[in-house]
């Protein structure tokens, strides 16, 4: 069996009246992330950090934002891709470690919701799936609520 790891990391800019998409769900919230999907920064390290643990380059790679056809999609719709793109490779999915970092709101009460989502776009288990998250304590761009970033490493197996 082989064995790979992957990590992800993706940020967004916050902007006052933007719908704020979080693992495959719209918080409520005044500000939403700025970009050229609907800017789910949880999806988007998540797919990072698989498409890296394959060596199948990056997201950007895959879906450029200078591409229509991705222009607005549903995050959720990438990572499906992503997973398209792993099993066309032999590859399953052993388990995702995530961590937000963000100010506000707080995202708590909203994981297992995000992992309800998440998981079977994913094909695994909710206990496959972290999702954790922290502040950054008010300091630099996440402390003044200007962006969010998020994290992912993830282990995935090929017999």
């Amino acid at each position: 069996m082989k064995i790979r790891v992957g990590f992800g990391f993706d940020v967004h800019q916050l902007k006052e009246g933007n719908d704020f998409w979080l693992g495959g769900i719209k918080h409520a919230h005044t500000k939403g992330a700025v970009g050229h999907s609907d800017a789910d920064v949880l999806i988007h390290a998540i797919c990072d950090a698989l498409l890296g643990a394959a060596g199948l380059r990056d997201i950007g790679f895959h879906f450029p934002d200078t591409s229509s056809e991705f222009k607005g999609i549903d995050s959720k719709i990438l990572l499906a891709r992503v997973v398209t793109l792993l099993t066309e490779k032999n590859y399953t999915i052993g388990n995702i470690d995530c961590t937000l970092v963000l100010e506000k709101p707080k995202i708590n009460p909203h994981i297992d919701a995000m992992k309800q989502t998440l998981c079977p776009v994913l094909g695994i288990e909710p206990e496959d799936l972290a999702i954790k998250a922290t502040t950054n304590e008010k300091m630099g761009y996440v402390g003044r609520e200007e962006g969010v970033c998020a994290y992912a490493v993830a282990l995935i197996q090929r017999a």
